[in-house]
């Protein structure tokens, strides 16, 4: 026999009394495979970890001055003491940024802040965006921790989330929970896309961090629903949180420009129905105009003109259409496609202003 043939038959040799071993360990040690095939497919049975690495950035917030705190959107005044408010907040950078709701801070006359380690300090206000609901503060103090910021947009439901903040004043809780929903609208706030959740979100978890299994910031809690009774609300397992890519951006420009810097046209529309569209040769929704200032009424638009294209864009919604304009800086130019009843289709061009502020939009 040859010296080839010889080896060949060695390695078939051997790969048969492999083959016989691990059969008789399969039928004498089933559990052996039992358990491989669960630690491949199990959810790990703690969340230590990633509580470690971002519930020390998670900081207690206490004001004072207001009558009640209004927790989330809630309207409660269930605040441990008449006149103090109860929050939460998360520290973004080690050099002293803070993240919390704009209602937790709304109208205080006084904020303190409390970190995990105990510490205790007066924060500076830097600036809020009461359209998203997220205000800035600024501490002053060494060995700051931070949490790492995640990513919002790839979020699934179903992952995995916990909920950490100052929970009916006990602070640090953490509560775990998955992602119900992402990008809910809910009318509570004018730029909004909620990552909605089962996590626990209480009176006092306000500003809060939402992270994943890893320790990442995901989101900012910033109002749970629950039944009323008997003045209280009952938490039923739907929470809201506003995603940290949209905090991202919000805290860049407040921390650049101390507010955040948005495109307006001038207009506020109204969706109109597919078949009051279709009588206008529409082929679906259109976006009718129910006020017409600033810049639009500069650009030639009117009342009940339908608008059917931004930049080439199809309005679907008269959300689209605001944050559309809303992403764009003051001075941008935009092309306007809309219909006209009794003149039909035109296309103008408009250039943007500066949003104004919330106060001057609704007084």
């Amino acid at each position: 026999m040859r010296p080839i043939t010889k080896a060949l038959a060695f390695v078939g040799q051997s790969a048969a009394i492999g083959l016989a071993l691990a059969f008789l360990v399969v039928l004498i040690k089933p559990d052996l495979v039992r358990l491989e095939q669960r630690s491949s497919t199990e959810a790990p049975g703690s969340y230590a970890a990633a509580v470690a690495a971002s519930a020390p950035a998670v900081v207690n917030i206490y004001t004072a001055g207001i009558p009640g705190q209004r927790n989330g959107f809630a309207g409660l005044t269930t605040s441990p003491l008449a006149g103090e408010g109860l929050g939460s907040g998360v520290v973004i950078s080690q050099d002293g940024y803070l993240v919390t709701n704009w209602h937790v801070i709304e109208n205080a006359d006084e904020i303190y802040v409390q970190l995990a380690d105990g510490r205790a300090v007066e924060p500076v206000f830097v600036g809020a965006d009461p359209e998203t609901e997220l205000a800035l503060l600024k501490i002053d103090l060494p060995d700051l921790p931070s949490i790492v910021l995640g990513r919002s947009d790839t979020l699934q439901i179903g992952d995995i989330v916990l909920a950490i903040g100052n929970s009916f004043g006990l602070s640090q809780t953490v509560t775990q929970g998955i992602v119900s929903a992402i990008g809910r609208g809910l009318g509570v706030a004018t730029f909004e896309s909620f990552i909605q959740t089962d996590a626990a979100i209480n009176v006092g978890n306000s500003g809060g961090a939402l992270v994943n299994a890893r320790g990442e910031l995901v989101g900012i809690n910033t109002f749970f629903v629950g039944p009323a009774l008997q003045g209280q609300v009952i938490p039923a397992g739907v929470g809201f949180a506003i995603p940290v890519n949209l905090v991202r951006g919000v805290m860049a420009e407040l921390i650049e420009h101390g507010r955040v810097i948005r495109g307006w046209l001038g207009v506020n529309a109204s969706y109109l129905p597919i078949l009051q569209a279709q009588s206008l040769g529409l082929s679906g929704p259109g976006l009718q105009l129910l006020n017409v200032s600033g810049p639009a009424a500069a650009a030639g638009l009117r009342r009940g003109d339908i608008v059917t294209h931004v930049d080439g864009e199809r309005m679907l919604s008269p959300q689209q259409m605001m944050n559309l304009v809303a992403s764009a800086r003051p001075g941008q130019t935009i092309r306007i496609r809309a219909i006209r009843r009794g003149t039909g289709l035109f296309e103008t061009e408009a250039v943007l202003e500066e949003r104004p502020s919330v106060a001057k939009l609704t007084g």
